[in-house]
């Protein structure tokens, strides 16, 4: 493991002394299998451990592992013959938001999704997955083609939020998120979200309104960052973890809550720690869902969404 969170130290040390003990078999030719098979137990239960025990503010800090699988891992793995599609028609092309065609098992459906990079070399390119105006104007422009085709459309969400510079506002940052909630609450295909990383604020909700919205155990879906609210209520980010707390960002919150409708179970240690095991819980899920919501009437399937939306943030008595 490249880096290692603070709590993830007690597994390291048991991976590190594995590595130890099979080195020293390579170079004694001695057999400690007995050895490396008890450590390997013992491994995987403090690392079930661990993560079975996560906080809020942990669970932030594993949604934003540098090691975590990005867009294009999840392409590769679950998806065939993606022909990406470029540009919003109106200002020009972005990297931070990708979408296309592309297939998943024998489905054909439009992809769209935020999209960082690997390093910093492709973060800064692809501006850390913060879409600007023109990426979700072209999100948009994909999902009405996906209409038009009549194929449903899946939504990858993972982003820290809408890139919030001056020049994305003099281009209309609010009112293209705003355009997209509006028009995706009407488009007549099943709309299947998955958060998989970071969900942001209206720059995760600008690509967010499906009909099932399904998150990743170890992601966070939030208004603001825990460092945003933090530094807005206590004026003082160190008050992260307890921002984190009062957030209700983690996946079994918002499930409680009904803003999402599954938690997908990552892999033991993380997604960072098994990108297959995490891109086939994801394509397991997500044809579950479509399953079920491709039979439906597109009128039937716009009232379903109204009705999700807007019976959020309701107040009972008692």
């Amino acid at each position: 493991m490249e880096r290692e969170l603070e709590f993830e130290r007690p597994v390291v040390e048991i991976e590190r002394a594995i590595e130890k003990l099979k080195n020293s078999a390579a170079e004694s030719k001695g057999d400690f299998s007995a050895q490396i098979a008890e450590l390997e137990k013992k491994c995987e239960e403090r690392k079930r451990e661990i993560y079975d025990g996560l906080s809020p503010w942990q669970t932030v800090q594993v949604a934003r592992h540098p090691k975590r699988p990005v867009l294009y891992d999840y392409i590769t793995l679950m998806f065939k013959d993606f022909v990406e599609l470029r540009g919003d028609r109106c200002y020009g092309d972005d990297r931070a938001l990708i979408g296309g065609f592309a297939t998943l098992d024998a489905q054909k459906a439009m992809l769209v999704g935020h999209s960082k990079g690997k390093n910093v070399e492709e973060n800064v390119r692809r501006n850390f997955g913060m879409a600007k105006p023109e990426g979700y104007r072209k999100a948009l422009r994909l999902m009405r083609l996906a209409e038009k085709f009549n194929v449903p459309i899946l939504a990858f969400i993972d982003t820290a939020g809408a890139y919030p510079g001056l020049d994305a506002e003099q281009r209309g940052q609010a009112e293209a998120i705003a355009r997209n909630l509006t028009e995706m609450a009407k488009i007549e295909v099943p709309i299947v979200a998955v958060v998989t990383g970071e969900g942001g604020s209206g720059g995760a909700l600008g690509i967010g309104v499906a009909d099932s919205v399904l998150m990743l155990s170890n992601a966070v879906y939030s208004v603001i960052s825990p460092e945003g609210c933090a530094s807005i209520l206590w004026r003082d980010a160190s008050f992260s973890a307890r921002a984190a707390e009062s957030l209700k960002i983690t996946a079994k919150s918002l499930l409680s809550l009904g803003v999402i409708d599954e938690i997908i179970k990552e892999p033991v240690g993380g997604a960072h720690s098994n990108h297959k095991a995490t891109a086939s819980a994801i394509k397991s899920a997500v044809l579950k869902h479509l399953k079920k919501l491709i039979p439906l009437s597109p009128q039937k399937l716009v009232q379903r969404r109204f009705e999700k939306f807007s019976g959020m943030g309701k107040f009972t008595k008692g």
